[in-house]
């Protein structure tokens, strides 16, 4: 038996052992804190239990009838061989096949048969001086080309037992495949769910993306069982599927069993506490899990001690999300400790939870004592002053964190200059989110001051989004990336300064008579260009605008045309000149329906 078949037995065994220990599957057998199990009957297990056997007993024939000569075999045969044409006898009875180049890769389906004499010590007696008597025939042979034969033989021998181990895998991978898909499918029957397709088709890829499938808890226990022994997937997606507790323990369960998935996302699955505490439990024993996404799965603080838990003792995961989630001030109290104890995470993000300033201290110093984080998202909580202040002081001691965002906050000026007292010493913070938070301009200034009394400081880029300064900060930091709400020059109101000229002008004697006398501009553009093309002649436009009573010189009127027609081609453009220069927008929005370019 080789170790590709082996394999896939050993494989079907963990299967097996997955789905019936106990007359129960392990994801709902009950436990102390699984208190919402419920076993499987047995008629169902039974059936279960005997479509894998059927699966073995398959593989086990698949197995005999593929099954290839051993290489002491080949070996022995290859010397009866030149024995043989040699001339010599033919020893104790073996019935030798025709010698062929190399017999180990052959299609050829005869069998070395040999009897029980050949095994005899007086026969392997007889059978050595033969064999010594052939050696003398070889030596009249050039070396040179004896080692040249011998060398393409090994290369041609070496090929053929390449071919034969992937045809073997080839055949081992098909029959592991069509094995997780019956899986599956009894899974599904057993749940009373609808196997889905899209899993059936990707079960094999890499990247398993099963986002918004509406699996509930049954398609997630059902998933798990194929899952357990699967090779292929190692980044598995299942976010908004409504796992809820009992969906959350079968994947929890099925992690346990498979090392290959290294990315895992169950965010937006309402997992609860019962989630968290197999999550808990699986983190305690997988080793392989790099990524894993929490967010939005109503983590309270009664399920953050279980979590807290695992990440004292997981150091192998290196991005977690929590966010979205309901935590508090007793959550952030444990999640403190659990920062500071693990050395193993680079990204956290607890943004949208309800960690108040009580509840922000002990994370802060959990960061201040964590020497591998190397991202930290806070914001969308409530920190405050006291919270920036502790952060602060985290910056102080912290020589690794490189980006950190605590935009949303509330934070004040007041914590915005205590907080940029931990600037002054820090050397690798590179990006700072700092964004709306009402710390206003002295808040923005404290933190670019003490940016500026640190000749080693690291930042590189500064967000101050939604928050008006009052002040250059790239005069200061030319090589600083800054981006702030605004100057608050910029919102300054200033009045604007009409010439005599502008007004006492045609343009401001139009306008005038037109607000005075109630007159719309759509009835007289329509007179004025009757082939709505909106762009007329300046003998059409005289001819309106004496029509229209407009209390106009000959002068006024020719001076008015003269600024209208800026190309001196005799065509006035209506819809670009009287758009800037009378500005009534209030007019252009009931423009004609001939002039669709000009409807604003």
């Amino acid at each position: 038996m080789n170790y590709s078949h082996c394999a896939t037995l050993h494989l079907r065994l963990e299967a097996f052992r997955f789905i019936a220990p106990h007359s129960a599957l392990p994801f709902v057998r009950n436990r102390a804190n699984h208190t919402s199990a419920e076993v499987l009957p047995q008629s169902l297990l039974s059936k279960l239990f005997r479509v894998f056997l059927d699966t073995m007993v398959i593989s086990k024939k698949q197995l005999k009838e593929s099954a290839l000569p051993s290489v002491q075999e080949v070996r022995e045969a290859e010397l009866e061989q030149e024995s043989s044409q040699s001339g010599s006898h033919q020893l104790g009875g073996i019935a030798s096949r025709p010698r062929k180049a190399f017999s180990r890769g052959s299609t050829d389906t005869k069998t070395v048969s040999r009897s029980d004499k050949a095994d005899s010590p007086t026969e392997r007696a007889s059978a050595g001086p033969k064999e010594e008597e052939d050696s003398p025939a070889e030596e009249g042979e050039d070396p040179q080309g004896a080692k040249s034969r011998e060398s393409s033989e090994e290369e041609a021998t070496n090929q053929e037992e390449e071919w034969d181990t992937d045809l073997e895998i080839d055949d081992a991978k098909q029959r592991r495949y069509s094995t997780e898909k019956t899986l599956y499918e009894e899974a599904c029957k057993i749940f009373g769910v609808v196997p889905a397709s899209y899993f059936l088709r990707h079960m094999h890829d890499q990247e398993l993306n099963l986002m918004h499938h509406g699996l509930g808890p049954q398609g997630a226990k059902a998933l798990s069982v194929p899952l357990v022994t699967n090779t292929s997937v190692l980044n598995l997606n299942l976010s908004d599927n409504w796992l809820e507790g009992g969906g959350g323990v079968a994947i929890a369960e099925m992690l346990k069993e498979n090392c290959y998935i290294t990315g895992i996302d169950l965010s937006d699955n309402k997992l609860g506490l019962a989630g968290a505490q197999a999550i808990s439990a699986m983190l305690k024993e997988n080793v392989t899990l790099v990524n894993i996404n929490l967010c939005g799965n109503e983590f309270d603080d009664h399920a953050a001690t279980p979590l807290a838990e695992a990440f004292m003792s997981n150091h192998k995961v290196q991005s977690i999300d929590l966010s979205h989630n309901l935590m508090g001030e007793a959550a952030g109290e444990v999640l403190g400790n659990a920062i500071a104890e693990n050395t193993g995470m680079k990204e956290l993000n607890l943004s949208w939870n309800c960690f108040r300033e009580m509840g922000s201290i002990p994370i802060a110093k959990g960061l201040g004592a964590n020497i591998f984080l190397r991202a930290v998202d806070l914001s969308y909580n409530g920190f405050g002053k006291t919270g920036a202040a502790a952060l602060g002081e985290a910056l102080k001691v912290n020589n690794v964190l490189e980006q950190l965002n605590v935009s949303n906050n509330r934070i004040p000026p007041e914590g915005a200059v205590r907080f940029a007292m931990g600037l002054k010493e820090n050397k690798t913070l590179k990006t700072l989110n700092f964004s709306r938070n009402p710390m206003q301009s002295a808040g923005c200034y404290g933190i670019i001051k003490s940016m500026q009394g640190n000749p080693e400081s690291a930042v590189e880029f500064l967000d101050f989004s939604d928050i008006t300064v009052n002040t250059s900060v790239k005069e200061m930091f030319p090589n600083l990336k800054v981006i702030h709400g605004g100057n608050t020059d910029v919102f300054r109101k200033t009045k604007a300064k009409h010439s005599p000229t502008q007004l006492s002008g045609p343009l401001y004697k139009l306008k005038q008579h037109m607000k005075e006398n109630s007159l719309n501009l759509v009835d007289f553009f329509e007179r004025v260009d009757e082939d709505k093309s909106a762009v007329v002649t300046r003998r059409e436009f005289e001819q309106g605008l004496v029509g229209a009573g407009i209390p106009l010189s000959k002068g006024e009127l020719q001076q008015l045309m003269d600024t209208l027609d800026k190309e001196k081609n005799g065509e006035i453009d209506l819809r670009e000149e009287f758009e800037k220069s009378l500005g009534n927008n209030t007019a252009l929005r009931y423009w004609p329906q001939g002039f669709n370019s000009w409807v604003i």
